[in-house]
């Protein structure tokens, strides 16, 4: 996906900080996959609101084939 939006609903998160850059390793399923295959996005913490927890279901927001911010 070059740009746009995908629904997602959050399966476990695992804050993760890189030279001190706190990011966030999310996990999540697309509730239109079938399959409920699990997915991955690293995000800066500026990207994901701060009450973000397992099971919310939230968009997830792309740009060149990447999550770059995640809302409720």
């Amino acid at each position: 996906m070059l740009k746009g939006t995908r629904p997602g609903i959050i399966n476990r998160i695992q804050p993760i900080s890189i030279h001190g850059q706190m990011s966030l390793d999310i996990f999540w399923v697309d509730p239109e996959d079938p399959e409920g295959e699990i997915r991955h996005a690293r995000v800066g913490a500026e990207g994901v609101p701060r009450n973000l927890e397992p099971g919310d279901r939230v968009t997830m927001h792309y740009l060149m084939g990447m999550v770059t911010e995640i809302t409720k």
